[in-house]
């Protein structure tokens, strides 16, 4: 049995745009920081906010409230130029010239031989569009995709540090924003919106299904303050990213550099809303096709329980021969007790034959994600 490191840390960005990456965060979060007494590390090459006193509350304000937390660890690409859409169409997995103005969807960007080199959701902003990413996968991808602009009218520019991310998750979270006077009523997954506070202009986007009930808000700094004040005035709990990955095993979501690696193919992952089938030709194409038509592939990601303890993660590298793969573990409070859970790869064949595994004399239980807990 092999494990993933367990390491939030992404590959792909040199050291100048990293401190960038960590400036910005501290510019945009140091006043919340000074009145919410956060615990500050460092999440996926980013500094931000670990945790504001008690991650248990945090978790449990996301699963049953509303919580609250700047997303600084994400990056945007603005992408123009005339060819932008054809272009972009050809180079990631699903349907980027059929998408409405002011809705988006999530891609791969896959190599010729079908690995993933990076995950992204890009959103139709009429005269551009917008790739969202994790920062630490903006200057790589960039470095990828402009090889391949030739003699297309493209161009690729992050998106500068002004521009802030704040994230509000809950069953809670619309009516939060309504109080504090952001209206998401009636807005379906990935689609935009653009809102006024307090007659500044502000983005609001609905997070897509598998995220429930996920709102980002993206604005000018100059209004960081005001915004997270309103917000936590209105009922949000802020969250750290300690409690934001607990959460995001329970959901089932997989974090690219993590649970979706270049040794990855698109339909191991599970996350069919990144694919489409009926597009044409792009970049890996023919490889995913290949699989979809074979009617399977070898592994699946797949959730784990633990009923004893969790096993280590020894940061070698996964064979993906092995009967299963763990690549990240989230210890989650439950009615009976603290549970252990994960997120991995299974092989089909030892997913069809029992419900356990044995990974290097730890007992794990194969469940399907979302967790119910």
């Amino acid at each position: 049995m092999q494990m993933a490191e367990d390491d939030s840390g992404q590959a792909g960005c040199n050291l100048g745009y990293n401190q960038v990456l960590r400036t910005m965060s501290l510019t945009a979060l140091h006043p919340w920081l000074a009145t919410d007494n956060a615990r500050v590390g460092v999440y996926n090459g980013v500094e931000t906010a670990l945790h504001f006193g008690d991650p248990t509350v945090e978790l449990a304000a996301l699963r049953t409230g509303c919580g609250l937390f700047a997303m600084a660890w994400r990056g945007k690409i603005n992408v123009s130029g005339k060819d932008r859409t054809r272009w972009l169409h050809n180079m990631v997995t699903n349907n980027v010239r059929d998408l409405p103005v002011n809705h988006g969807n999530y891609n791969f960007v896959l190599n010729a031989q079908g690995r993933i080199l990076g995950d992204m959701y890009i959103f139709n902003r009429g005269e551009s569009l917008i790739l969202d990413t994790d920062a630490t996968q903006v200057e790589a991808l960039v470095n990828t995709m402009k090889r391949f602009i030739i003699m297309d009218k493209v161009e690729l520019t992050p998106m500068g540090e002004d521009l802030i991310s704040l994230g509000v998750c809950g069953p809670k979270a619309a009516a939060v924003l309504a109080k504090a006077g952001i209206n998401a009523a009636g807005m379906a997954p990935l689609e935009i919106g653009n809102l006024t506070f307090e007659s500044f202009p502000i983005t609001l986007i609905a997070g897509p299904a598998k995220k429930s009930v996920w709102f980002e808000i993206w604005f000018d700094q100059a209004k960081a303050q005001d915004i997270w004040s309103r917000l936590t005035e209105a009922g949000a709990q802020p969250v750290g990213v300690d409690a934001l990955e607990t959460w995001r095993v329970i959901r089932g979501i997989p974090h690219y550099g993590k649970d979706i690696r270049d040794r990855d193919l698109p339909q191991e992952t599970g996350q069919a809303d990144a694919l489409n089938f009926t597009k044409g030709c792009y970049i890996g194409q023919e490889i995913v096709e290949r699989i979809r038509s074979r009617g399977h592939v070898h592994r699946t990601f797949t959730g784990f329980e633990f009923p004893g303890v969790v096993p280590a993660m020894d940061g070698g590298e996964p064979d993906r021969r092995a009967p299963a793969e763990v690549t990240s573990v989230a210890r989650v409070p439950s009615p009976v007790g603290e549970k252990n859970i994960g997120l991995g790869y299974v092989r089909r064949e030892v997913m069809a034959a029992e419900s356990e595994v044995d990974l290097n004399g730890v007992v794990a239980r194969v469940v399907e994600l979302p967790f119910e807990i």
